[in-house]
């Protein structure tokens, strides 16, 4: 079991940064590859970022260039750090931890099994 803690949401201007952070509980994180997820209200579930095991990446198109996931396992911690926000990014985001694979196979919310509660991001123009 895995229990997955989200923090670091809040509102903030266009063009703003912010960083997301998920700790995990648990001794076996390094294994687990980690995802981010987004929710905006009345919109289904999006798909944000992958980080495997091994540290490869992968984004949605949209976050290419504006956002960077990473992981301290040494912390059980995956970040998101987001750069150039703007209202559209606006959401709840979510981690997940799963089985690990090659990150680009793992951009379907069914690929994770534990999902943190989420933070609210708000992006105002």
């Amino acid at each position: 079991q895995v229990q997955l803690v989200e923090s670091g949401g809040g509102l903030v201007q266009a063009g703003d940064s912010l960083r997301l952070s998920c700790e995990a509980s648990g001794r076996t994180f390094s294994s687990y590859a980690m995802g981010w997820f987004r929710q905006a209200p009345g919109k289904e579930r999006e798909y944000v970022s992958t980080i495997n095991s091994w540290g490869n990446t992968y984004y949605a198109d949209s976050m290419k260039g504006r956002f960077t996931i990473s992981r301290d396992n040494a912390k059980n911690t995956v970040y998101l750090q987001m750069n150039s926000l703007n209202p559209e990014d606006t959401a709840v985001y979510y981690c997940a931890a799963g089985r690990s694979g090659s990150a680009y196979s793992l951009r379907a919310a069914g690929s994770y099994d534990y999902w943190g509660q989420g933070t609210q991001v708000t992006v105002s123009s």
